[in-house]
């Protein structure tokens, strides 16, 4: 797991390669990579929020209660594991649009990877300070779209040029799928599981 989590951050063309040739199932990816990456994030923030606290610009610092982080942390933890889960569905949808014949195994197995930059950049959420958060996470989401467009290629085995539209394609979806994730957010907000600060 950890071979494959540094080789494509460091050396993405190699890793990619070598990642196409395991055989990977989609439970392998959670059981061996999401269960433990989706923690990142929610455990991070869940430990920020509650301990050092909210800071618009370093300035002063609002906690979370740790009742009222918890629930939202745990319902972040499982967003994410069914987000994954939903982009590698779509990707096995579109793929055969742009040529590729791909099981969905391997959708699941470049969904995982192309994710790690994001997934890593939960550990931002320990130090709360919102300009810093939105630095890592810009940064993740900078390195994630390289990781697509560098992994669908080898991966799905299709030509450069439908690479390129179908990694956009997936772009697309995947924002899709962000603004799916805020609008449950709301809608938990709404029924009761609100964050609540304390100083």
């Amino acid at each position: 797991m950890f071979q494959h989590l540094f080789g494509v951050i460091y050396h993405p063309k190699a890793e990619w390669q070598q990642i196409r040739e395991e055989k990977y199932t989609w439970v392998d990816c959670y059981k061996n990579d999401l269960v433990w990456l989706a923690a990142i994030p929610p455990l991070c923030m869940f430990i920020g929020t509650t301990q050092m606290g909210w800071s618009i610009a370093g300035g002063e610092y609002v906690k979370l209660t740790v009742a009222s982080a918890l629930p939202i942390s745990i319902a972040f933890y499982f967003a994410l594991l069914v987000g994954v889960y939903v982009m590698a569905k779509s990707v096995h949808w579109m793929e055969k649009t742009y040529g590729a014949d791909a099981s969905f195994d391997r959708c699941m197995v470049l969904t995982t990877y192309t994710s790690t930059p994001l997934f890593m950049a939960g550990f931002a959420g320990l130090w709360p300070v919102l300009w810093f958060v939105v630095f890592a996470g810009l940064l993740a989401v900078a390195y994630t779209i390289y990781l697509l467009y560098n992994g669908v290629e080898t991966v799905m085995e299709i030509p450069e040029e439908q690479a390129f539209m179908f990694g956009t394609s997936i772009l697309t979806v995947g924002l899709v799928v962000l603004v799916g994730m805020i609008v449950t957010t709301v809608v938990l907000w709404g029924m009761g599981m609100m964050p609540v600060f304390t100083h």
